[in-house]
């Protein structure tokens, strides 16, 4: 069994957030670990739903704010919605994952994770008027 590091990080490497989660098969795509990643972040915000969501893609009917997104009440995120659009932005490339010191590229992609067990996410922001 192998224990994963998540790390959001910045475009220029700043770290944002990191979490380990432990008992992980050695190897998985990188569409199960995406919807692993969004399941977790969804059951933290799900067990005290407020009007903020720290996680990697903007749930529906949610602004963006700094270091996250804002609600406009409390309440329970949907996490088979979220990790249906986690999916979506990874391939509009919304963000990228690093496995290691390599980008994969593919939803279907395996990661040995036994060799790479840890793992960057970096959100790509949209340039005003760009």
């Amino acid at each position: 069994m192998a224990t994963v590091t998540f790390r959001d990080e910045t475009a220029t490497g700043k770290p944002v957030a990191a979490w380990e989660i432990a008992g992980l098969p050695e190897r998985m795509t990188v569409r199960e670990l995406i919807r692993l990643r969004v399941r977790e972040e969804v059951a933290r915000h799900n067990s005290r739903p407020s009007t903020h969501f720290n996680g990697l893609v903007r749930p529906d009917d949610a602004e963006v704010e700094l270091n996250g997104y804002r609600l406009r009440e409390p309440r329970r995120i949907d996490r088979q919605r979220q990790a249906d659009t986690a999916e979506r932005a990874f391939l509009a490339n919304g963000f990228f994952v690093l496995a290691g010191d390599r980008q994969v590229e593919d939803l279907d992609e395996v990661v040995d994770l036994a060799v790479d067990p840890n793992l960057v996410f970096i959100k790509l922001i949209a340039l005003v008027g760009g």
